[in-house]
């Protein structure tokens, strides 16, 4: 008896169900190893700074979930920028995390964007990618909260 023969296809125009058979068969595993998947777990954590008639002009995009808090996007209005505002969304999210039983934050960054502003946040450089894209870098960040929530 031969091996089974599979073949690798792209397809660019995957079905819904596809996609959630590939996203199952991860939830299963990660069960199977640590007993919760992050979707059982995953909790949305927006925040937003908004002008008097309800226009965003900032905004903080995230997730808490494995005791951790991981932010895909921090955005303040170019008109806002240095006003303490990116500062003001980092720490309501922080809080927000802790309070969910959050013990770290993790996020990345681009060279073109905010690696400074985060490190003098507290956050810490733990990984680069160069030439992402070409001429630039990705910077992966991430923040103990457990400490800074005992010190505060």
């Amino acid at each position: 008896m031969g091996k089974p023969r599979y073949t690798v296809t792209l397809e660019t125009n995957a079905t819904p169900e596809d996609k959630q058979a590939v996203l199952d068969g991860l939830s299963a595993f990660n069960r199977s190893q640590i007993g919760v998947d992050a979707s059982d777990d995953m909790q949305p954590l927006n925040l937003f700074v908004r002008a008097n008639d309800g226009t965003i002009m900032g905004g903080l995009l995230g997730v808490t979930y494995w005791n951790w808090l991981y932010i895909s996007i921090l955005w303040v209005h170019e008109d806002l920028r240095g006003k303490a505002f990116g500062t003001d969304l980092l720490r309501a999210a922080e809080r927000e995390a802790v309070a969910r039983g959050c013990h770290s934050v993790c996020l990345d960054t681009m060279s073109f964007q905010a690696l400074p502003f985060y490190q003098k946040q507290g956050y810490s450089l733990y990984g680069q990618l160069n030439d992402f894209p070409i001429g630039h870098q990705r910077y992966y960040l991430q923040k103990k909260l457990i400490v800074e929530a005992e010190s505060q």
